[in-house]
């Protein structure tokens, strides 16, 4: 296999998105299926992936082995850049990377071979499904994972840092950016991807076209986003653009072209400093606004459709957030524990006086 080449972005393709390349066939005709089924920042995710593992294992695509994959993961944690010994920096440079992200680079190398394998490029998949135990034999499924990953908790903001992160804002946009997350619940790419027709001003509601995974959804928003929108429209918006984007350039070279995912982490990382705080990402702006609609005491059911989550159980964690719920779960349970074990016995010394 030749050196793979850093990914390459052409800006018009035939459906007028970006188009992602390696430059190794096939590598690329995978690129080119996913691009059919899955979004664009998806795409140039696995692409990243991809270049990472054959520069890490350095072998042709036809000769890669489980070995290899193994290998990979422990070069992955240890930070080493290659599998090869002569290749190996001091130990005090190295710098691995979190599970998460070995787990998602080993799901896309799985993804192309699963992918070459259905087609007759490679016999089969060097991605093992999972190490074997002593169960195998009874239960040939319930192997033990390649990658486990433990479940942290996401952090929030604050109701004090809130505030000092959005008066720390400078323009009615950021303004507005800001409270689609922090009010609405909408992905740093949900706000980027919003057209001015995707604003149900008189609804007080927000189309989303662009949600993760493809899916849209309509959600309610507070009318602090359409004050700050409204604002924003009319005096900083600039005038005769192309682009039906609402959150565009409004300064330098750029003006008036949509504003990227860079520019806005950019405009919070200001606005962070600005305030003081430690931390204050886009994605914690997600959470601080979904984590205080339960805490309000909005149904789970009803944080998952606002969040867009497709499974239940990516909002189940919100539970945990909440900081009220599970103590007065818990108050409600141990009044029922207290009558039922020491109404009979009033003198335990256990017994609440």
């Amino acid at each position: 296999m030749p050196t793979i080449a850093p990914c390459l972005i052409h800006s018009h393709g035939a459906s007028g998105g970006p188009v992602v390349r390696l430059g190794v066939p096939l590598l690329d005709d995978y690129l080119e299926f996913l691009s059919g089924r899955c979004r664009p920042n998806t795409v140039l995710a696995v692409a990243f992936d991809l270049k990472v593992f054959f520069t890490v294992v350095d072998k042709p695509l036809e000769l890669v082995c489980p070995a290899d994959v193994l290998g990979f993961m422990t070069a992955q944690r240890t930070g080493q850049p290659s599998l090869s010994p002569q290749l190996q920096p001091v130990a005090s440079q190295l710098r691995g990377v979190s599970t998460r992200t070995v787990r998602r680079r080993l799901s896309s190398v799985s993804g192309l071979f699963a992918f070459l394998h259905v087609r007759g490029d490679v016999i089969t998949n060097p991605v093992p499904r999972g190490l074997p135990t002593r169960r195998e034999r009874q239960r040939p499924r319930q192997g033990v994972p390649l990658v486990k990953v433990t479940r942290t908790l996401p952090r929030i903001l604050a109701p004090g840092e809130v505030d000092a992160l959005t008066a720390s804002l400078r323009t009615h946009r950021d303004q507005a950016m800001v409270s689609a997350m922090v009010l609405g619940g909408l992905r740093r790419c949900e706000v980027l991807g919003l057209r001015l027709g995707d604003l149900r001003v008189a609804e007080r509601r927000v189309f989303i076209a662009e949600g993760k995974g493809g899916h849209q959804r309509l959600i309610p928003i507070s009318a602090r986003f359409f004050t700050a929108i409204s604002a924003y429209l009319d005096a900083e918006r600039p005038a005769g653009t192309a682009t039906d984007h609402v959150f565009l350039v409004l300064k330098g070279k750029r003006r008036g072209l949509p504003l990227s995912a860079y520019g806005l982490d950019e405009i919070l990382d200001g606005a962070r400093a600005r305030a003081g705080l430690a931390h204050a990402t886009c994605h914690q702006l997600r959470h601080t606004c979904l984590t205080r609609l339960r805490e309000a005491g909005m149904a789970l059911e009803a944080v998952q459709a606002q969040a867009g989550h497709a499974s239940i159980e990516s909002t189940r964690i919100y539970l945990h957030l909440a900081d009220d719920w599970l103590a007065s779960q818990y108050r409600k349970a141990a009044e029922v524990i207290d009558a039922q074990v020491f109404a009979d016995h009033p003198n335990h010394p256990m017994s609440p006086r």
